[in-house]
């Protein structure tokens, strides 16, 4: 029997989309326990108890500022990543540039001002160079993530920031007063890659909890000192009037120890990702020649536990259907952007045939992957392709002329 025929109990249930979506981990869930309960108190009331909690909440806010290398009154918590870069956004009025890759909620923000938007290659990186040529005399903002959370590419945002201080001093010998800032989304990244403020060069960086074993529903926004912050959110004045609310103190807490956690495993535990995913790369190439791989080829440039795969000619929508029967959880990186019924736009963007882009999946490893869950995976995902390649009567040779020699293995 396949893995995917109907009525059949799967043999075992295997996660790959971390990037949507990561488990709390045990040790933040029980950092994050006393303010569910116990500790409930509204860091704003003015009694000791409560001012115990206002304490936990800044100690909190240090931890996060020590592990990006920032200072702690820099810091606003928001109630995710897509807050956090309109907040990011909302600091400027004019000109901004950003990448056709971007998170939706970057290209959202971006679509509120006048802008350019920097086109990409096949491999999704960002060219600093079409990043300069971007840049316009009002420019007042380039948002670059740090790494896309569909196809796994890491940008080159030091480069890009060298970009923004070269014409940042070309304004201020010139005697313009308009500023430029750098704002980076680094949600997808930060599990993996450093968050390093100062290495980054960066002058306003998101985070979110969600992505790194923390709650969802948690985010920052890091502004350097000479960004000055605009609210979303009137009210109380909480986070130093610019996020007003009773602030989420478990999960603010969860946030600091989810993003310990992911500084302290960072090392090896991307070593492991990596070398399961090339396990899972190779096991599926083995059985289904024709696919395509997406993303950077050097290993430097993507992140380790990201595999984007496309097999031409295959409904995607269809391998998910397949893959939930068999047990396995998987994302698309194409055909409908989910519910909208639409290609993504990131393989759009990078140029993806429409007949690939339909038939793409993003397979994202964690924490809880193990070899055993990438070999059963690798047999139900190539079960399913199979299938479907003989419910639409194509094969292998047919599935290579509708890629188009695009992408690489």
């Amino acid at each position: 029997m396949t893995h995917g025929e109907k009525n059949e109990a799967p043999m075992r249930e295997v996660y790959l989309d971390y990037a949507a979506a990561t488990p709390v981990d045990p040790e933040v869930a029980e950092a994050m326990l006393p303010y569910l309960t116990e500790r409930f108190w509204n860091p704003s009331a003015p009694y000791a108890r409560a001012r115990e909690v206002r304490d936990d909440v800044e100690r909190a806010r240090g931890t996060v500022a020590r592990l990006i290398g920032a200072r702690p009154d820099c810091l606003t918590f928001t109630a995710g990543a897509t807050e956090a870069n309109n907040l990011a956004f909302a600091a400027v009025e004019g000109h901004v540039v950003v990448d056709a890759i971007e998170h939706e909620s970057v290209l959202a923000c971006a679509g509120t001002h006048a802008r350019r938007t920097v086109r990409v290659g096949a491999d999704g990186i960002v060219d600093a160079a079409a990043v300069a040529r971007a840049i316009r005399p009002d420019t007042e903002l380039v948002s670059v993530e740090l790494a896309n959370g569909e196809i796994g590419c890491v940008q080159p945002v030091r480069e890009i920031s060298r970009v923004v201080a070269t014409e940042r001093a070309r304004r201020l010998e010139a005697g313009e007063d308009t500023p430029i800032y750098l704002h980076s989304d680094a949600s997808q990244a930060a599990g993996a890659l450093s968050v390093n403020v100062a290495t980054l060069g960066v002058d306003l960086l998101t985070l979110s909890a969600a992505k790194i074993y923390g709650p969802k529903q948690v985010g920052v926004l890091w502004a350097s000192e000479d960004v000055r912050l605009r609210p979303l959110v009137y009210g109380g004045g909480q986070e130093g009037g610019v996020r007003s609310g009773t602030e989420n103190v478990a999960g603010v807490v969860g946030f600091a120890r989810a993003l310990e956690l992911a500084c302290e495993r960072r090392g090896e535990e991307g070593r492991r990702l990596a070398g399961l995913r090339e396990r899972l790369r190779e096991g599926l190439l083995a059985r289904v020649p024709s696919m395509v791989v997406t993303g950077p080829k050097s290993p430097k440039r993507r992140l380790p536990g990201l595999l984007h795969v496309s097999f031409a000619g295959v409904e995607a929508r269809r391998l998910v259907i397949a893959l939930e029967r068999a047990g396995v959880s998987v994302g698309t990186g194409s055909a409908c952007a989910a519910s909208r019924m639409r290609v993504s736009h990131v393989l759009e963007a990078i140029g993806m045939p429409r007949e690939l882009a339909e038939g793409s999946l993003r397979l994202t490893l964690g924490r809880g992957t193990t070899e055993e869950d990438v070999d059963y995976a690798v047999e139900a995902i190539a079960d399913a392709v199979r299938a479907e390649m003989a419910r639409v009567g194509t094969d292998a040779a047919a599935m290579a002329a509708l890629a188009g020699g695009w992408g690489r293995r």
